[in-house]
């Protein structure tokens, strides 16, 4: 049941008014939850509520929306089904999966931002409460923004057939404040590992960084995504289908092979050791780092240990600052660091805390970062990049 007139229409400069909310859940105690929590911020406004995905097209009809909770599983019309019937109602409208924690969860969730879903939310056990309130409260809000910020620039995104190409990647969005940002020099050592740290709007960063790095890459890659244990699964499977290369969830002792993607799993540190001339994964279940594990800073930390400083570090969207101790480490033992910029940014959280340390050697959007760690890499030289 809508909770207030769904009106008026979106100015498009309307960019400090409260995101405009629909929380869409067959229970109606997880609704009232959701609405709960997001209603402890003013900058966000629960607009409409809905059983199912079928009251949720009526609604999105009658008025504008930003942002669209959506639980996977509902009668009438569950949050797959439903996904492709929102998105041609408002191809703008961000959507936000809320899945629950197991195999089939995560599984879904996967085909869900292939499909055209902007984020997801796991859903949390009873312990997790205040963890799930605060993602949930970043990731709408960052959502939102990119949605505003779209419209704004009267851009129409259009979904790619993938699904993985939305506006909050689109080259439009490229526009950077990283000429007030103190950039470092291009290290004179080529990196022999490629380590990628990402958390909140991570996995459609990562899955639009890895369509656009077309070209095969003479090292290995290391990737943390701040995600629970099943949910890293479908994440390296998902890279794995729609990327140019392999990828798999690491496993102890796992060894790097140039151009193969390794993705930490949930709930275990990734960190790399050199060992008889090879490099090779251990997983280790020490605490936890940033409130994380995976945490970026260990896989950062022992990399650039493992590999005498010669790695290229790239920092994707996140909320807070994991990466910052691993990116100061590997700076100072003569690596490189490449962020994501805020535009692009669901959270300009992890890689802010990067470019404004002054470790960076670019700040770019995503297709941008794509080229330049293929330059980087591989020695190439791209047009316009340096």
């Amino acid at each position: 049941m809508a909770l207030a007139t769904i009106e008026p229409p979106e100015t498009g400069s309307d960019l400090k008014a409260p995101i405009r909310v629909m929380v869409c859940d067959d229970s109606l105690a997880i609704r009232a939850i959701i609405s709960r929590i997001l209603g402890r911020d003013s900058g966000i406004e629960v607009v409409a509520q809905a059983p199912d995905g079928k009251r949720a097209a009526e609604l999105l009809r009658g008025g504008n929306i930003d942002v669209i909770v959506l639980d996977v599983e509902m009668p009438v019309l569950d949050g797959l089904s439903s996904l492709p019937v929102l998105l041609r109602i408002d191809p703008s409208v961000r959507i936000i999966m809320a899945s629950a924690l197991t195999t089939a969860g995560g599984a879904i969730t996967m085909q869900a931002l292939q499909a055209g879903a902007a984020d997801y939310v796991p859903k949390p056990a009873s312990n997790q409460a205040e963890e799930f309130a605060r993602e949930l409260l970043a990731k709408v809000k960052g959502q939102g923004r990119l949605r505003r910020l779209a419209r704004r620039r009267s851009v129409s995104p259009k979904r790619r057939a993938s699904g993985i190409d939305g506006p909050s990647l689109a080259p439009q969005a490229a526009s950077s404040p990283a000429g007030s940002l103190a950039l470092r020099p291009r290290p004179p050592r080529t990196a022999k590992l490629l380590a990628i740290g990402s958390s909140t709007g991570g996995p459609q960063a990562l899955f639009s960084l890895f369509q656009a790095l077309s070209a095969p890459l003479q090292v290995p890659i290391i990737v943390t995504q701040h995600m629970p244990p099943v949910f890293t699964r479908s994440l390296a499977e998902h890279i794995n289908r729609i990327g140019q290369r392999s990828c798999a969830e690491a496993r102890h002792g796992d060894l790097l092979r140039p151009d193969q993607v390794l993705v930490a799993p949930g709930d275990r540190h990734m960190t790399i050791q050199a060992h008889d001339g090879a490099l090779r994964v251990v997983l280790t279940e020490d605490p936890p780092e940033n409130s994380c594990r995976p945490a970026v800073d260990p896989m950062l930390r022992t990399a650039s240990a493992a590999c005498d400083g010669r790695v290229l570090a790239v920092i994707l969207t996140g909320m807070g600052q994991d990466g910052l101790r691993g990116a100061q480490d590997l700076v100072a033992a003569g690596g490189a660091v490449l962020a994501q910029d805020e535009p692009s940014s669901v959270v300009w959280g992890m890689p802010g805390a990067v470019a404004r340390a002054g470790l960076c050697h670019a700040v770019l959007p995503i297709p941008e970062l794509a080229g330049k760690i293929m330059q980087m890499l591989n020695r190439q030289t791209l047009p316009g990049l340096s």
